[in-house]
């Protein structure tokens, strides 16, 4: 008889979002005159910028005409797509090759595939509190996982020490869910530990276009990371693809271990694996790294930061301690008055119908805090913040 994969018993229930959900559907059926102000959706909620819109409609007319038709896509990427977040990057000052770039689905398959690339035996640190996938990906991979807490005492930007022994290290910045995000000496000071370790970065930039601040926006910024770091980046929160699925990873030519080129393993793994991403999309994410498309998703992204801001100013109105918010698409807050994560989810739930996220649910440091997420509405983010103020003024 076959045999399963029996890591699969050593996964925790995903009752995070499942007991939210349940939750805030017990309330409605019991208060159908009540409405609910989202503030923990991680997903967004404007629509595509005109500039991606009108390439991809561009992308279906091609694929209605035989001269422009495309079947398969090359499995790495397009070479018009890659070419174009080279140029993303040149921009920022990181000079890349356009082979070192790869097209993916999302951020989220690629966070799980590419641990295809490392052993089992080999231990996976994953900073905490932190998107449950990290976790879960490795887990069911069999790996060993080193839980490295942070907190309030470090801003929840937790730094490297000698005690600290693993060979992969997950790295996100801007955080989710803290928001936090690390600034170029301490992210070099991981970048140098990850090198005399000889362990690999995976960095999981999904949040940098949210950044206003002078801080790293990629991992590649750091001198040493392209000998230990592979980045991971997503247009679902940029460009709102998270209904239309593009994400890209990078993997420098000169990230080896032991003479073995992970550049070229990753190349090999894509061409078995994959069959490339529709020619559609790529051509609409194309568009997003053209001057019309930065210019349209970043107006969309002021509206998510302006929310940021209202939030903000609700908690500093209360003297409320968080992080987050003003680089990145998250808040985290203290919990007042020594309230428990889902004891103040419930709170807000019934008293003041506002919805957000209990920080359990992303490692148990996450324990006594909660996440708003600024993805809602501007209309929906005033009143929640307006709400609040009157709650807990």
């Amino acid at each position: 008889m076959i045999k399963l994969n029996t890591n699969y018993a050593n996964l925790k229930d995903s009752y995070l979002f499942y007991n939210i959900a349940q939750k805030t559907k017990a309330y409605l059926e019991a208060h159908p005159d009540k409405r609910l102000y989202r503030m923990g959706i991680g997903d967004v909620s404007l629509p595509l910028c005109d500039a991606v819109i009108k390439a991809l409609n561009e992308g279906v007319s091609d694929q209605a005409k035989k001269e422009s038709f495309h079947g398969y896509m090359p499995e790495c990427g397009a070479p018009f797509l890659r070419e174009a977040i080279r140029d993303y990057y040149f921009q920022k000052g990181i000079e890349l090759d356009a082979d070192e770039v790869f097209v993916s689905s999302g951020a989220s398959d690629e966070l799980g595939d590419i641990l295809d690339l490392f052993d089992k035996t080999s231990t996976a640190l994953v900073i905490e509190p932190a998107y449950p996938a990290y976790v879960d990906a490795n887990i069911i991979a069999g790996r060993n996982i080193v839980h490295l807490s942070s907190g309030k005492e470090n801003g929840f930007l937790p730094l490297p020490d000698d005690s600290i022994d693993a060979d992969l290290i997950y790295i996100c910045s801007p955080n989710n869910p803290t928001g936090a995000v690390f600034s170029k000496d301490k992210l070099q000071k991981w970048v140098d530990y990850a090198n005399s370790k000889g362990a690999v970065i995976l960095f999981d930039a999904a949040y940098e276009a949210f950044i206003e601040e002078d801080l790293p926006h990629s991992i590649f910024e750091l001198e040493g990371a392209k000998n230990c770091a592979i980045e991971i980046c997503s247009l679902s929160k940029t460009a709102g693809f998270t209904g239309t699925r593009l994400g890209y990873t990078i993997i420098p030519f000169d990230l080896k271990r032991g003479g073995i080129s992970l550049h070229d393993m990753w190349v090999r793994n894509r061409t078995t694996k994959t069959n490339g991403v529709s020619y559609i999309i790529q051509k609409g994410a194309a568009a997003v790294f053209t001057e019309e498309g930065q210019k349209q998703i970043h107006e969309n992204i002021a509206i998510y930061k302006n929310n940021a801001k209202v939030l903000m100013q609700a908690l500093d109105k209360l003297k409320i301690w968080y992080c987050g918010g003003k680089n990145a698409p998250y808040i985290w807050m203290k919990c007042p008055n020594g309230m428990g994560s889902w004891e103040f989810f419930d709170y807000l739930l019934n008293e003041i119908q506002v919805v957000g996220t209990p920080g359990e649910g992303f490692g148990a440091c996450g324990e006594g805090y909660f996440r708003f997420s600024t993805f809602g509405s501007p209309e929906d983010t005033k009143e929640a913040a307006k709400r609040l103020c009157e709650l807990l003024g």
